[in-house]
């Protein structure tokens, strides 16, 4: 939910405290809207998560984390942000509300057969931009798919988005508690505090690490995401690819890959007249918020530890940030 949403619920809530006339008049709207608002960031929610899985493993019968059946990966999705779904084809069809063609939206339930008639024998989950995602048994894996490709194999379409749910933006975590994708992968970070730094460090296992394959495992661990076994150029060029980013530091997110350059200096001074666009990327962590990063960079250090941003030669060397979803 945007802030400006929540404003929009704040002062609902006011004339409903307010006055009863009020509300009978013009209240319903406006909670309307704000209830729209709530689906709209669970959806984006769904959506994001769905994304984060493609190229998992096809297997019959299997709900996640690493590898699905058709029905097990809308069970699994569904189940990060709060709403509970049967783990079958058959039930799911016969849940949720029914959903025209001409009316699907993000976060909706796809439901197809071979032959565009009787029960559904394969399902998915809409992403929107006419797309999408589906574990296929054909293809052993979670694929993106055009809906245009298969409209005549489509036989329904079904919403499980709850009224009232979504995020609250004051407590960064879902209505239902579900904590938000950025915070899970905090979370995830937060457990490897104090692991020891080795550069160019083996991705086999959690000994030790260097700053990408931290924050490879934070995303793995706490998102689930997979952005490969490379370096913070790597992770960038996933990003950009993928996800979202920015060059404004004040856009930045918490839980968003930070990229940086090399150092040159403690001093703002030492970075002045240099031409962020030409230079390499060279380090990466993660933006915790409040002018905090999670990050690991040498063994004098300490390893995985929280460092200040903001006012640092961390803040000067910034290159760019998002989200690799």
């Amino acid at each position: 939910m945007t802030k400006r949403d929540w404003l929009q619920k704040s002062t609902v809530t006011v004339l409903l405290s307010t006055s009863l006339l009020l509300f009978a008049e013009g209240g319903h709207a406006a909670a309307a809207q704000t209830v729209n608002s709530q689906s709209s960031a669970k959806s984006e929610a769904i959506v994001t998560l769905a994304k984060g899985l493609v190229g998992k493993d096809y297997k019959y019968g299997a709900t996640g984390p690493n590898s699905f059946g058709s029905a097990g990966l809308a069970t699994y999705v569904f189940k990060q942000v709060g709403i509970q779904v049967d783990d079958t084809i058959a039930e799911l069809y016969k849940a949720g509300e029914k959903v025209s063609p001409s009316q699907i939206q993000e976060g909706d339930l796809l439901f197809f057969s071979s032959n565009g008639k009787g029960a559904p024998s394969f399902m998915g989950i809409f992403v929107g931009n006419g797309q999408y995602i589906y574990a296929s048994q054909s293809e052993d894996a979670v694929v993106v798919k055009k809906l245009s490709d298969y409209s005549k194999k489509l036989v329904g379409a079904r919403r499980f988005l709850a009224a009232g749910s979504g995020t609250n933006p004051d407590s960064g975590k879902s209505d239902s508690g579900t904590a938000t994708i950025g915070e899970k992968v905090i979370a995830a970070g937060k457990k490897y505090l104090e692991t020891p730094y080795e550069y160019a460090s083996t991705r086999a296992n959690k000994k030790t690490m260097d700053c990408s394959e931290f924050t490879m495992w934070a995303y793995l661990d706490g998102a689930n995401i997979d952005m490969g076994k490379g370096g913070a150029q790597s992770q960038a060029k996933y990003v950009k690819a993928h996800g979202s980013y920015t060059t404004d530091i004040n856009k930045l997110k918490k839980g968003d890959l930070v990229f940086f350059m090399s150092y040159k200096g403690w001093k703002e001074s030492d970075y002045k007249n240099i031409d962020i666009s030409k230079q390499s990327i060279t380090h990466v962590g993660i933006y915790m918020g409040d002018g905090k990063l999670l990050q690991t960079f040498s063994k004098e250090s300490g390893g995985v530890k929280i460092t200040d941003f903001k006012g640092t030669h961390w803040e000067w060397r910034f290159i760019m940030g998002g989200r690799p979803y």
